[in-house]
């Protein structure tokens, strides 16, 4: 009788599979409130990998980190009205506390661009001020209707950048540069998601922004995952806050302004990326394990050996764990190893010891092959280059071989069965656009005829991609 598989493969029920694989990886577990969840630390050190690299990308590109209350007056939300009414249906609001009813209700933080807002107006008084550039790390609560563990919880945690600046050009500049050297190199060569660079449509912008950038996943059953976003926000915002700085004289200007995002969703678009039907295939650049090295038996020559081993694949650089808890059988722990989709494995037994080898075991480009002891620490950094430029190749392939081009909707919604189709924009138009989503097909972004980011909407030759999304 055939063994029944660890995880619902993937053809057989893709949804299944994701689930089975948080589980069975330990990720996350459902929290006790319906669409919260509590992140295991196996799926945090992922989420901890992704903050320390975003967090220096950010840094460089000037910004500096600041906290805010999670708790917003309900008001502050009521200045910008199409801000609030693009969350309305998402807030948790606060009506007692201590005991009592609130004289003001407060609402739970869906994003902070008001609040923040709100500091601005006191910080910035001058051009000197200018540009203001701040980032914070913290949770959001927007309630969800159809949870799903990391894509979509009432509870989440991101970063988001909010800022300031004294022109139109600038502010759209740094939106641009968010969203292209800070997001994009980070998907495309830390998490090796060959992401789509784009914008999007009104329809799908940001509540109160006037022109939303996105980076937009193909996932492994050929679904959209928006990835993150930046927004120009123009002077919306700072109308509503009265954020001013002084120019020449007693003259006044509004402020010109930015917010941008990423969130725990990116654990989600790694795991619907890069898995297989054997479990997660975790990127080198992003693990927080990069190799395990595994003692196969309880042998006192063998438990001193892959201690030794680990310590010099550590002196090179390589972020390693030696598990030499033999009291577990050694099948048991490689089948986790494998789920938790760590890249390498470097398996040890007597045997081995004999011949100085170990068994080296690689978990995205598969197969498995002798190698001398000695070797390991110098051969292993080129063995995970290999491997992070495998995923990203894989990722593009996938995309590029499952994108088709489309003139009709009818021809949209056949090619969003099974993976993207690609539509002029000045044939589908917003019209289009509206009976596409009817049929659970969205527009994910407009991208130029040559690939690249369109400064506008209608610019000539723009191209929309269509999709099912998550």
């Amino acid at each position: 009788m055939a063994k029944a598989p660890v995880l619902t493969p993937q053809a057989e029920d893709f949804p299944r599979w994701y689930q089975d694989l948080i589980n069975k990886a330990e990720l996350a577990d459902n929290g006790p409130v319906r669409g919260t969840m509590v992140i295991r630390p196996y799926g945090y050190g992922l989420w901890e990998r992704m903050q320390q690299e975003m967090d220096a990308r950010i840094k460089k590109a000037g910004a500096q980190n600041a906290y805010f209350p999670m708790f917003i007056p309900q008001s502050y939300l009521t200045k910008e009205a199409e801000h609030v009414e693009g969350f309305a249906p998402e807030l948790a609001v606060v009506t007692h506390g201590g005991g009592k009813q609130l004289e003001e209700p407060v609402v739970v933080r869906p994003t902070s661009e008001t609040i923040i807002n709100e500091y601005f107006s006191k910080w910035v008084q001058s051009h000197r001020d200018l540009p203001l550039l701040i980032n914070q790390w913290a949770n959001v609560v927007r309630w969800e209707l159809r949870p799903r563990v990391f894509l979509r919880t009432t509870e989440f945690l991101w970063q988001e950048g909010h800022t300031a600046h004294a022109t139109y050009e600038d502010a759209r500049a740094y939106a641009s540069m968010i969203h292209t050297q800070v997001y994009g190199d980070f998907m495309t060569n830390v998490l090796g998601i060959d992401v789509v660079l784009g914008r999007k449509t009104a329809k799908e912008r940001f509540a109160g922004a006037i022109n939303t950038l996105t980076l937009e996943g193909m996932m492994g059953d050929g679904k959209a995952l928006q990835m993150g976003t930046s927004h120009e926000l123009g002077q919306n915002f700072a109308k509503a806050f009265n954020t001013t700085y002084q120019l020449q004289g007693a003259e006044r200007e509004y402020v010109w302004q930015t917010s941008w995002g990423v969130s725990t969703r990116m654990v989600g678009g790694l795991i619907m990326s890069h898995g297989d039907d054997n479990g997660l295939r975790v990127p080198p650049r992003l693990a927080a394990v990069q190799a395990v090295v595994l003692a196969i038996k309880g042998d006192d020559a063998v438990l001193a050996k892959v201690r030794e081993i680990g310590a010099r694949l550590e002196a090179a650089g390589v972020r390693v764990v030696v598990d030499d808890r033999t009291d577990t059988p050694f099948g048991r722990r490689a089948v986790d190893w494998e789920l938790k989709g760590v890249p390498v494995r470097i398996e040890v037994g007597p045997r081995d010891l004999e011949n100085g080898t170990a068994m080296l075991v690689r978990r995205i480009a598969g197969g498995k092959e002798p190698v001398s002891i000695d070797a390991l620490a110098e051969l292993l950094p080129g063995v995970l280059e290999e491997d992070q430029a495998l995923l990203l190749r894989q990722s593009r392939e996938r995309r590029e071989s499952r994108t088709v081009d489309v003139k009709t909707l009818d021809e949209a919604v056949e090619a969003a069965a099974t993976g993207w189709g690609r539509m002029s924009w000045a044939e589908l138009g917003p019209e289009g656009e509206a009976k596409l989503a009817e049929q659970g097909v969205s527009v994910r972004c407009i991208v130029a005829a040559d690939g690249s980011v369109p400064q506008t909407d209608d610019q000539e030759g723009n191209i929309a991609i269509v999709a099912r999304a998550y």
